[in-house]
């Protein structure tokens, strides 16, 4: 029997026939409105998931924002404060009060407004603790911010503290 040259395998795949079934002729036959309708049902559920994951980027973002927009102020207030006239060494912890001269002038005193006997000499701007940083933060500002050894010591007896200092309960 003569080699045919022909006869030698090539690396190709043959198709013999094509078949509208998935892989054997017992199993369901696959229509193009049954593919199309999944890919719809893909498309619908990748949507879904996509928004939500959206929708949380958009919330940080807000939340973001507004915590730039609250940092920025601060930095305002605090530029303000730190330029005021003081003629005394600030002591962190201690209360400074803020007054305004009729020139425009702001200036520190150690005299509250009831000190001075209820009627201070100048327009009283504010009551100023000084912070372990030196930084200002009004007096019953609500986000104060607490000593640091009283926060480690209240987070290892209470897990929950945690939650209200970053504000997530």
């Amino acid at each position: 029997m003569a080699h045919d040259p022909t006869d030698e395998p090539t690396g190709e795949l043959i198709h013999t026939r094509s078949i509208p079934y998935p892989t054997s002729r017992l199993a369901a036959r696959i229509d193009l409105v049954d593919m199309a309708q999944e890919i719809e049902k893909a498309d619908q559920a990748l949507g879904l998931v996509v928004g939500a994951k959206l929708e949380v980027i958009r919330d940080q973002m807000r939340a973001l924002q507004e915590e730039a927009r609250q940092l920025l102020e601060e930095a305002r207030l605090s530029a303000r404060l730190q330029r005021a006239k003081c003629n005394f060494k600030k002591i962190p912890g201690k209360v400074y009060h803020l007054y305004r001269r009729p020139d425009g002038e702001l200036y520190f005193s150690m005299l509250s407004p009831d000190e001075w006997g209820g009627s201070p000499p100048h327009v009283f701007e504010g009551s100023y603790k000084v912070e372990i940083d030196l930084s200002l933060r009004p007096l019953g500002d609500e986000r104060s911010r607490p000593d640091g050894r009283t926060v480690v010591s209240r987070l290892l007896k209470d897990e929950s503290y945690a939650g209200e200092l970053t504000g997530k309960t």
